[in-house]
């Protein structure tokens, strides 16, 4: 019986410290933590005291205050955007340091929902005037004005649960998915439809291969489309926080995804419609180019894309990125010589001072651009050797880019012995400029040959003349028919050419003969030996054209 007594006097004591307990938790708005705790705490459905979690939106009375606490927590909800109360800073002195460094606020989702934040008024914190001002068009555009209407037409069996869904909800799941997949269909053919009169803008030239990518872009944009319409029209289902978590986490992940894959389908045709126009170029270090940028952009996206997934995933990819910063310095400093490269490349496609198969020099190098990369540039030499040159130091040296010449020169002496007369070396100066003339790879407007001098051994005939054809092989070719015509010149003259030689002179015997070669000088028979060689230097161009086209 005492024990009775004693139940019934400690019953209101145990009852009293249980409501006590409930209502320890008291409005705290001291720091970012405090705030977004008070307002989401009383508004559970075991602690739901609309009034406190009111004491959140500053400035409104208490009924309104009532209302845009209730609709930040559904928005909230419905968009599936979980708070981790863990990561909300508890410092009252709290300053957003990503582009609000001169303002104390903290916002909740910066990448999905920058829209509500809670902001320091005085020595408290509150949801901010903008969040207040916009969360009546936000409730709408989670929940538009139809979900009310299909609520109060439900009948009392769509209610029913079945595995936690209710059936209105499975049969609406159902529909969404239905719709979706029209919206996939319609949109792709549009989404083609559109990139192909886009392209026909940029380029008019139709490529097989350029349709092709067209058609694998389309499929990923209307795939973004897809996912966006079920990312509007989901949280009308009214799912939990949890369930829209999940969904709205796994519908990120997919848009991102598929925007990863948009980009890099945009940088291949891009390129591909870059490679088009470069092949209507003579420019080879445009074709160069175009690997290096795709590459290039390719990384870029996929980088962007890997922080975007890391972001989804909660991770700050603000101190990932100061730290990668401090890493990519102290990387740079470790590899100077690379960042040197890489900045000498980026000069050279700038500046452009040579091309894919321009002859040139540059430093103690001589040879053919090969390729231009990264870091180097290949440079093949005559004797098929390869040098590797750091394109710092090729940005840096004096190049000598012999493929931008106009025409190659060509510069001989041509040495006559001394004892040739006058009149032969008149004609042989003679006929050596019409052999020019007549030499298609030479300019017939542009030569010098000239006796320019005496020689220790001979006099100095100067042949200047300008090839026309600037590739290598040619010019030795056009050379060596030039040469062929000198020489069957001076035989048909009866010229000899000189080499260096000593003269002794001795007392000539009445029966010796001297070694001199007789020379004759008579005008028609000169006239009719440089006729006869230019006939037969026309008649060998002539065959050499005729074998040429039979060749091709």
């Amino acid at each position: 019986m005492k024990n009775f007594i004693y139940f019934f006097i400690l019953l209101p004591l145990l009852a009293f410290g249980q409501v006590q307990n409930k209502d320890s938790v008291k409005v705290d708005l001291s720091n970012p933590h405090a705030t977004i705790y008070t307002h989401l705490y009383f508004l559970q459905s075991d602690s739901f005291q609309p009034k406190k979690a009111a004491k959140t939106i500053y400035g409104m009375s208490e009924s309104n205050a009532e209302k845009k606490a209730i609709k930040i927590k559904q928005v909230l909800d419905g968009k599936g955007l979980y708070v981790d109360l863990n990561r909300v800073p508890t410092n009252p002195m709290y300053k957003d340091t990503v582009g609000y460094s001169s303002y104390y606020k903290y916002i909740l989702f910066p990448q999905r929902m920058p829209q509500i934040y809670v902001e320091k008024i005085g020595d408290k914190w509150y949801y901010s005037s903008e969040t207040v001002a916009k969360i009546d068009d936000l409730y709408k555009e989670v929940f538009p004005w139809y979900i009310q209407q299909i609520q109060e037409v439900i009948p009392v069996y769509g209610h029913k649960k079945f595995f936690g869904i209710e059936l209105w909800q499975l049969v609406a799941l159902v529909l969404i998915f239905v719709l979706a997949y029209v919206v996939f269909l319609v949109s792709k053919r549009v989404a083609f439809f559109l990139l192909q009169r886009i392209k026909s803008l940029i380029n008019k030239k139709t490529s097989f291969e350029v349709n092709t990518v067209l058609k694998k872009l389309a499929h990923p944009i209307s795939l973004l489309v897809t996912a966006s319409f079920i990312d509007k029209l989901f949280p009308s289902l009214q799912f939990g926080l949890e369930t829209n978590t999940w969904v709205f986490l796994a519908l990120n992940i997919a848009e991102t995804v598929f925007w990863i894959y948009v980009f890099l389908k945009l940088v291949k045709v891009i390129m591909r419609i870059y490679s088009e126009f470069t092949e209507t170029t003579h420019n080879r270090l445009d074709d160069q180019l175009a690997p290096i940028v795709n590459n290039f952009f390719t990384g870029l996206v996929i980088v962007i894309g890997v922080f975007r997934l890391l972001t989804l995933f909660g991770v700050n990819t603000t101190t990932m990125l100061a730290g990668a910063t401090i890493g990519g310095l102290a990387f740079a400093l470790a590899s100077q010589d690379t960042v040197k490269n890489l900045i000498g490349t980026i000069m050279i496609f700038l500046d452009k001072p040579f091309h894919i198969e321009d002859w040139i020099e540059a430093g103690e190098v001589v040879g053919t651009v090969e390729k231009v990369g990264f870091r180097s540039t290949r440079v093949r030499a005559a004797d098929t050797s390869v040098y590797q040159i750091p394109n710092s130091k090729l940005s840096e040296i004096v190049i000598n880019n012999k493929g931008l010449r106009l025409f190659r020169r060509y510069n001989t002496n041509l040495g006559l012995r001394y004892d040739t007369p006058p009149e032969l070396i008149e004609a042989f100066v003679k006929g050596v400029r019409e052999i020019i003339i007549a030499h298609p790879e030479t300019r017939s407007d542009s030569y010098n040959v000239e006796f320019t001098g005496f020689g220790d051994s001979a006099l100095l005939v100067m042949v200047n003349v300008y090839f026309k054809s600037l590739a290598w092989g040619v010019e030795q070719s056009s050379k060596h028919r030039l040469h062929m015509a000198i020489v069957k010149l001076a035989t048909a003259l009866g010229v000899d050419f000189a080499f260096p030689s000593t003269t002794v002179t001795i007392e000539n015997f009445p029966e010796k003969k001297g070694i001199n070669p007789k020379y004759n000088t008579e005008s028609e028979r000169v006239n009719d030996a440089i006729a006869k060689v230019l006939a037969e230097f026309n008649q060998e161009i002539v065959e050499g054209k005729n074998e040429e086209n039979r060749l091709e």
